[in-house]
């Protein structure tokens, strides 16, 4: 294993620990944690294969900020 899987690993573990429970519970917050354990699955795949890497992490940064989106959305009409 090389020290990228291992960095990875770590951002990935505490970016969706802060994001899970975080001390503001703003949604824009949580939006912003969000990016941390994207960077640390960008850091894991990035130790097997390059390509699968870049794909990872666009995919997963733009779902997990379209559906925060629709959610602070929702959260703006009630």
């Amino acid at each position: 294993m090389n020290p990228e899987f291992f960095a990875g690993l770590i951002l990935l573990i505490i970016g969706t620990w802060i994001t899970a429970f975080p001390r503001d519970r703003e949604y824009l917050t949580r939006l912003i944690n969000l990016e941390i354990p994207a960077f640390g699955l960008l850091l894991v795949a990035l130790s097997f294969d390059e390509t699968l890497a870049l794909l990872t992490f666009i995919a997963v940064s733009t779902l997990t900020t379209f559906v925060l989106v629709l959610l602070i959305e929702r959260r703006a009409k009630e």
